[in-house]
């Protein structure tokens, strides 16, 4: 039946009596309930969480700074094929911040059944965590059929799904505000606008960050990795890994975390009259790397990879220690620190022991390459004697970390860094799991600037996959039953997830990381306060939220309140 020529009118009129009589000739499909909403708070949003009220991003960053937001939807009806169109920001003076440059991903769910160890308030459901790029990260170009897509992305009904978005502000955009919209849409539905509002500050993040980290190289980790699943004829390996090494520095650099130079470039040679020296070569491409990923520390080779003997070889270890006295000289980078991890979490006497005798024949020369001890600065135990003198970075647990002892090291003009992993009987400190809120990795970097820490370390490279069948599906990557261990550590050692199943060889980032690099961006405005002579005031906020690793104020929305009063320190600071 046509209603061709017919009016309106005409038309209302006949349905309605068909309505009348019980007679309907086919139904007009009814629109989804589809709510969009967003957040820029450092919260993560699961699958059965529901709607939030608002649509609107207002987002405030520095100069150089990259700050990110979410997109989240649900439906009462399945949709098919989301996605997001990241629109032009316009600013002052017609500058404009274009939607192109804005890197978008689709957050990747994985279901927790059981939840880490010491996780009281854990409760099962799908966790947001990995996240899918819509591009390729370094080329920019489109990703090719994968077992992952970011879009266009399909809903199911009555689950919450979101997007991840990062804006960057150039360091020479001009200060103000910046206004634009987001567009999300689905096949059969109207588009719906997000307005997204991003306020410049009038100052500049430094290119180099102030905060020291040492989280591993996600590349090494990987070659592992592959290796083990290429023997059990599951899975080749990369066939370009330059190319994945650039794509994991390239990564890491960009969210102020220190990328790891190719080992070969560190290894001192020793010459026919006993000396050693780095060779000009590997200098120079050590230069252009640290330049280029904006790196502040580097670990060096263990010094016992050419002395055997510390006390008995000692002229040896000076030479071998004046190879990096040279190395750091000619670098001429004076803000990156050489270190060597001289032995991880000595638990017991012999371990002591070694630390003493490594450690104070290094520090004898006065070299320019540092001594990392990964232990509180208190004594474990007085009948192993103490590692003073042995030590010039000290690196405790979050959960070991006594400020009043760390004090005394620092007015020897020692150095303290801290790490997180679980300490059992210790109270709750901010530790490292998926299931965990994800302020956990933000909120350290307020409790380290504040007891005047100067790096964070990781281990795992950020890739420890290797106790896990697939990371894209089994978040349980340590403590596996099968092992004889029973406890969950749900994201443990890991940051990032193997790029492959995203279409691309290398590394793809996480919920987690985002988090960590706003918590290093807070450090660096804490520091900008610190060098402008400011530094009581920025305790002072500071001390609102955290006064401790055991202390600190579990709102998300709190930090960037603290973070905004900040701001207008240092804007009211003319060179911070």
């Amino acid at each position: 039946m046509t209603f061709k020529g017919e009016s309106a009118m005409t038309r209302a009129r006949y349905f309605a009596l068909l309505g009348i009589i019980g007679v309907i000739p086919w139904a007009w499909p009814a629109r989804a309930e589809w709510r969009i909403w967003t957040t820029s708070d450092t919260v993560r949003v699961l699958r059965d969480d529901a709607p939030g009220e608002t649509a609107e991003v207002r987002l405030f960053a520095a100069r150089n700074e990259c700050r990110g937001f979410q997109i989240l939807m649900r439906s009462d009806r399945p949709l098919t094929g989301v996605a997001v169109r990241a629109g032009d920001l316009l600013g002052p003076n017609g500058n404009v911040l274009p939607g192109a440059a804005a890197r978008l991903y689709r957050q990747h769910q994985f279901e927790l059944t059981a939840g880490s160890y010491r996780n009281d308030r854990f409760r099962p459901g799908w966790y947001p965590d990995a996240l899918i790029p819509m591009l390729h990260p370094l080329t920019g170009a489109a990703l090719g059929p994968a077992r992952y897509a970011a879009a266009p992305f399909d809903l199911p009904a009555e689950q919450t799904h979101g997007f991840w978005v990062d804006l960057f502000a150039p360091p020479d955009a001009p200060a103000g505000t910046y206004r634009g919209v987001y567009r999300v849409t689905a096949e059969g539905e109207a588009a719906v606008e997000v307005p997204v509002t991003l306020t410049i500050w009038n100052f500049t993040l430094p290119d180099v960050p102030s905060v020291q980290t040492a989280l591993g190289s996600p590349a090494d980790r990987m070659r592992g990795y592959y290796q083990k699943r290429s023997r059990a004829g599951k899975e080749e390996p990369p066939s370009d890994w330059a190319a994945v090494d650039e794509q994991c520095a390239a990564l890491v650099g960009e969210h102020r975390i220190n990328a790891t130079p190719p080992r070969q470039w560190l290894i001192p040679v020793e010459r026919p009259d006993g000396s050693f020296r780095i060779p000009d070569e590997n200098l120079a491409a050590l230069r252009e790397f640290v330049d280029r990923y904006h790196v502040n520390a580097v670990q060096t080779p263990h010094p016992s990879s050419a002395v055997k003997d510390p006390t008995a070889e000692r002229d040896r270890l000076g030479a071998w220690l004046a190879a990096w006295d040279a190395a750091a000289q000619s670098l001429a980078r004076p803000n990156v620190v050489f270190y060597t991890y001289l032995k991880d979490e000595p638990n017991d006497a012999e371990a002591y022991r070694y630390v003493q005798t490594w450690g104070r024949a290094i520090k004898e020369f006065r070299s320019a390459l540092k001594v990392l001890v990964v232990e509180q600065t208190w004594t474990q135990d007085s009948a192993w004697g103490d590692l003073y003198g042995a030590v010039d970075i000290w690196c405790p647990l979050f959960c070991l970390h006594r400020q009043d002892s760390a004090l005394e090291r620092l007015a020897l003009g020692e150095t303290v860094w801290t790490y997180t992993a679980l300490c059992q009987g210790a109270r709750p400190t901010p530790w490292w799991q998926i299931d965990f809120p994800l302020l956990h990795y933000r909120v350290p970097l307020w409790m380290a600037w504040n007891d005047r820490m100067r790096g964070i370390l990781y281990w795992g490279g950020m890739s420890y996959w290797d106790q896990t069948e697939d990371p894209w599906t089994d978040p349980w990557t340590y403590g596996r039953r099968e092992e004889g261990r029973s406890l969950v550590y749900n994201g443990e050692g890991t940051l990032v997830y193997p790029a492959r199943p995203a279409g691309y060889e290398g590394i793809v980032p996480s919920l987690r990381l985002k988090a960590l690099r706003d918590g290093i961006q807070d450090y660096e405005y804490l520091a900008m306060l610190d060098r402008a002579g400011r530094r009581a005031e920025a305790e002072a906020i500071v001390r609102e939220l955290t006064t401790s690793f055991f202390d600190w104020n579990p709102d998300p929305a709190a930090y960037d309140r603290a973070r905004g009063r900040l701001a207008e320190l240092l804007q009211q600071t003319e060179t911070p």
